[in-house]
C-alpha cells in the first residue's frame, strides 16, 4: 500500500485540550539535524501545536488541531522534506530496524571484500608503472578492477544513496551527499581514465571509502538497536481482555476498550489486574511494585484499591472499575515516559552538531577548487581529478568512526565492570553528570528480602516454619527458606488467600504468614516494627506456644556505603527518592549518609523532583529498578538500572548494571569520563587532518590514490585513540583509590 492509498486519518487519536494525536515511524532520520528540520517544518503547518522526534525509535508524535490540517497534509509534508512515514507499530519497527542492520551488514562485507581484491590488482599496477608492466596488462587489471568496483559501489553504496538523493529531493545537504558525489566521481574518473589508458584509476579508493564509512555506519546502528523499545514493555504489562462480571452473576471476557467505569471485573490468582478500581469481595496479595517500587506481596481485601498493570497473587477478586482502559495509572506511567522519552531525545551528540557544519564545508571546498584550476587554465579532467581528491580526503570518515569506535571501546571496559550500555550516548552524558537520585529498594538495597536476625538452627519450630515455607512462592517465604536451609516440604499444606499456609505436623496446627493470621497482638506487632524499622513480618505459630515474629529486610548493597561516599568526596550531590515507606526510607538514609531524601513517592513526583532540578540546570543521573522509576529513568539526564529491575525500566534506563554491587555506578561515570576525552581528542584529530590537508589536496599535490589513504589514516587514527581507553585500564574502583573524578557540586 502506497502513501497515497493508506487512510491517515484512521490512525488518528484523541489528544489533550482538545487537539488530536498520530503516532508516525519515518524512515531517513539519522541525525540531530534530521530531527530539527522535520519538528521546524511540520511546525509551519496550521494548527501543529507540537512535532516531536525520538532519534533512536525514529518515532515521530504528533499534536495538532484537526480542523486546520489533516493526517494527511502531515504525511505529504514529511514526504516533500524528502522522508517516508509510516504507522508507528514497536513490532513492525523493530523488525524494520533489524532489515537494515542485515542490509548494512551485507553492504560492509561486499565491500570489504571487494576492496581486498582490487587492492591486490592495484599493487600490481603500482608496482608494475615503477617497472615494466605493459600498457595491455595494465588496461586489463583496471577492467578487472571496474568489473568488481561499478557492481560493488551499486549495491553497497544503497544505504548513502538513498539518503543523499531523499535529501537533495527536498532541497537539502546532508553527510551523504559528498559521499556520493565523491565517490560516483572517482569511479565515472576511472572509467574514463581506463578508456584513454591512463597510468592511474581509482576503483580501491572508491570501494575502500564505502567500506571505511560502512564500518562506521554499522556500528552506530547496532548501538542504536540496542534501545528497546517502551511501548512492548507496557504491553507486556497490559491485559488485552477482562473477565466482565454481568448483572446475572455470568462472567463474559471483553475486549478492555470495552469496559466501563462502575463494571465489575473478576480477577483470578496469577492474572495481572486490567483496570483500577476497588476491591469488593475477595482476598489476595497483590505484586504493587507498580505504585510503590516495594517487590514484597501486599494483601488486599474489600475496599482496598487495585491497579492496572499490578500482579495479583492467589486469591479470586471481584474488583469495581474506577478507571478503564486509558485512564490507568498504567496508562499515566506510560504518558509519562512517552513524554520524557522525547525530552532526552533532544540530546544532540558531539559529532551531530560537528556534522552540521560539515557538508556545506566540503561542497564549498570542493566547487571552489574545481572552478579554481579551470580559471587558472587548467583542462577539466584535471581540474575534476584535484576537486575529486579534495571531496575524498575530506571524507568524513575520521568524523563518521570518531564517536561509534570509542563506543564499542568504552562499551567493552563498561562490561568488564558489569555494565551494558542501551543507549549509543550515553557515554556523553554520564560524563556530565552533577547530580544523582537513587531509589532505595531494589537499587541501593539487594532485591530479595534477608533475615534481620539469626536463628538456631536446631530450633524445631523455625526449622519445621522452614519446611513449610516450601509450599510457597511469596519472597518472604523465600527468604525463610533461604534462611533455614530446608529442603523437604510438608505435607497436607493448606493456603489461605492473602494471609498464610497452614498444616498439621504430628496433631499440632503449624501456620505460617501474617501475624494477624497467626494471632499475634497489636502490641506485639508494634513493638516487633519498632525494633526493625521498614521491615517486613513473618509470623509463626506451632499448637498453642506463643507467636515467633521475624523480621525480613532488603538489606543494603555490600558496597552501597563505599560507594555513597566515594560519589560524594568527588562532590555529586546525592538524594534517594523511593516508593517505600517513611520510616525504611529513613533509616536507609541514615545508614548511608544520605542528608536528602523522600519517602512515598509517586511516578509522577519522581517526574516532578526531577525536573525541579533539571530547572535548576542540574544534569541528573537516575538509579533505578521499578516500574514506578522507569518514567523518571527516561527522563532523567542519563539513567542506569540493575539487572534485577523490572523489563520496562531496563527498558527506559540508558545502561543495566549486573550483579549485587553498587560500584558498577561509580566505574559508569569513570570511564565516560575518559570515553568522552577520547570522543573529543577524536573530534580534534578530524579537524587537525582536514586543517592540513586540504590545503595541499587544493594545491593539487594530492591524487585522489593519495587522498584516499590519507583519509584511511586518518581512520586508523581515530581507531587507534580509542583503542588508548584499554591500556593502563586497571578495572573497577577500589575503595578510596587514588584516581579521581573531576569536582561536581559545591567543590571548587
Amino acid at each position: 500500500m502506497t502513501v497515497h492509498q493508506r487512510d491517515w486519518q484512521s490512525f488518528v487519536t484523541e489528544g489533550k485540550d482538545g487537539a488530536v494525536h498520530m503516532d508516525l515511524a519515518v524512515d531517513g532520520i539519522t541525525c540531530a539535524a534530521c530531527m530539527g528540520e522535520i519538528e521546524r517544518g511540520l511546525k509551519r503547518l496550521p494548527g501543529i501545536r507540537t512535532a516531536r522526534v525520538n532519534l533512536t525509535s525514529q518515532r515521530l508524535a504528533v499534536d495538532w488541531v484537526e480542523d486546520q490540517t489533516g493526517a494527511d497534509e502531515i504525511v505529504s509534508e514529511l514526504a516533500r522534506l524528502g522522508y517516508t512515514a509510516h504507522p508507528f507499530d514497536p513490532a513492525s519497527q523493530k523488525e524494520r530496524q533489524d532489515r537494515t542492520g542485515k542490509q548494512l551488514l551485507r553492504c560492509l562485507a561486499v565491500a570489504g571484500f571487494a576492496g581486498m581484491n582490487i587492492m591486490l590488482l592495484s599493487v600490481s599496477v603500482w608496482s608494475g608503472n615503477a617497472t615494466d608492466i605493459t600498457p595491455e596488462t595494465r588496461d586489463f587489471f583496471h577492467w578487472l578492477s571496474a568489473l568488481i568496483a561499478l557492481p560493488t559501489v551499486a549495491y553497497s553504496g544503497r544505504p548513502f544513496l538513498k539518503s543523499a538523493f531523499r535529501a537533495l529531493a527536498a532541497g537539502r545537504l546532508n553527510m551523504d551527499v559528498p559521499i556520493v558525489i565523491g565517490v560516483f566521481l572517482a569511479v565515472a574518473l576511472s572509467v574514463v581514465q581506463t578508456l584513454q589508458h591512463q597510468h592511474h584509476a581509482y576503483f580501491e579508493s572508491a570501494v575502500m571509502l564505502l567500506f571505511f564509512l560502512l564500518v562506521g555506519r554499522y556500528l552506530d546502528h547496532n548501538m542504536k538497536g540496542r534501545t528497546r523499545s517502551f511501548a512492548e514493555n507496557i504491553a507486556a504489562l497490559k491485559a488485552e481482555v477482562a473477565a466482565r462480571i454481568n448483572p446475572d452473576g455470568s462472567v463474559r471476557e471483553i475486549p478492555l476498550s470495552k469496559v466501563q467505569s462502575g463494571d465489575r471485573v473478576l480477577v483470578s490468582g496469577g492474572e495481572r489486574v486490567p483496570i483500577d478500581g476497588v476491591v469488593e469481595t475477595g482476598r489476595s496479595e497483590i505484586d504493587q511494585s507498580l505504585v510503590t517500587g516495594e517487590s514484597v506481596l501486599v494483601p488486599v481485601k474489600p475496599g482496598q484499591r487495585v491497579y492496572a498493570g499490578t500482579l495479583n497473587g492467589a486469591g479470586a477478586l471481584q474488583v469495581r472499575v474506577e478507571a478503564a482502559s486509558g485512564a490507568t495509572l498504567l496508562d499515566e506511567v506510560n504518558r509519562l515516559l512517552e513524554a520524557a522519552s522525547q525530552a532526552k531525545s533532544k540530546y544532540v551528540r558531539i559529532a551531530d552538531r560537528a556534522a552540521q557544519l560539515y557538508a556545506p564545508l566540503v561542497h564549498g571546498a570542493a566547487a571552489l577548487t574545481f572552478l579554481g584550476w579551470l580559471l587558472a587554465g587548467l583542462s577539466w579532467q584535471p581540474a575534476l581529478v584535484i576537486s575529486i581528491s579534495v571531496l575524498i580526503i575530506t571524507c568524513p570518515c575520521a568524523l563518521g568512526l570518531a564517536v561509534p569506535a570509542v563506543q564499542v571501546v568504552a562499551s567493552g571496559q563498561l562490561f568488564r565492570s558489569g555494565i551494558l550500555l542501551n543507549s549509543g550516548d550515553a557515554i556523553e552524558r554520564l560524563s556530565d553528570i552533577d547530580t544523582i537520585l537513587f531509589d532505595k529498594t531494589g537499587t541501593l538495597t539487594l532485591a530479595e528480602p534477608d533475615l534481620c536476625d539469626t536463628i538456631d538452627p536446631d530450633d524445631r519450630t523455625i526449622a519445621l516454619a522452614g519446611r513449610l515455607a516450601l509450599a510457597s512462592r511469596h519472597p518472604l517465604s523465600t527468604a525463610l527458606v533461604k534462611a533455614t536451609g530446608a529442603l523437604i516440604p510438608l505435607a497436607d499444606v493448606e493456603e489461605v488467600p492473602g494471609a498464610g499456609l497452614e498444616t498439621t505436623v504430628e496433631g499440632e496446627t503449624l501456620r505460617l504468614g501474617s501475624p494477624l493470621f497467626c494471632g499475634a497482638s497489636q502490641d506485639e506487632i508494634e513493638y516487633a516494627l519498632a525494633a526493625t524499622p521498614g521491615a517486613s513480618l513473618l509470623a509463626i505459630r506451632l499448637g498453642d506456644s506463643a507467636v515467633r515474629l521475624l523480621a525480613f529486610r532488603q538489606s543494603l548493597r555490600p558496597d552501597a556505603r563505599q560507594v555513597v561516599e566515594l560519589l560524594k568526596e568527588q562532590g555529586y550531590a546525592l538524594e534517594i527518592l523511593s516508593g517505600d515507606t517513611e520510616p525504611a526510607v529513613a533509616d536507609c538514609a541514615a545508614a548511608l549518609d544520605v542528608s536528602t531524601w523522600r519517602a512515598g513517592m509517586k511516578p509522577g513526583q519522581k517526574i516532578a523532583r526531577l525536573e525541579e532540578l533539571q530547572r535548576q540546570g542540574r544534569k541528573v543521573l537516575m538509579v533505578g529498578d521499578g516500574l514506578n522509576d522507569a518514567p523518571a529513568l527516561a527522563g532523567a539526564y542519563v539513567s542506569l538500572s540493575p539487572v534485577s529491575a523490572v523489563h520496562l525500566s531496563q527498558a527506559a534506563s540508558d545502561a543495566v548494571f549486573l550483579g549485587d554491587k553498587l560500584m558498577p555506578v561509580a566505574d559508569a561515570l569513570r570511564l565516560s569520563i575518559r570515553a568522552r576525552a577520547a570522543i573529543e581528542q577524536n573530534l580534534w584529530i578530524s579537524t587537525i587532518y582536514n586543517v592540513i590537508a586540504v590545503p595541499i589536496a587544493v594545491a593539487g599535490f594530492v591524487t585522489p590514490l593519495m587522498a584516499a589513504v590519507a583519509m584511511s589514516a586518518s581512520s586508523l587514527a581515530v581507531t587507534a585513540n580509542a583503542l588508548k581507553l584499554r591500556w593502563g585500564e586497571t578495572g573497577q574502583y577500589t575503595y578510596r583509590e587514588t584516581e579521581k573524578l573531576p569536582p561536581r557540586i559545591g567543590k571548587e
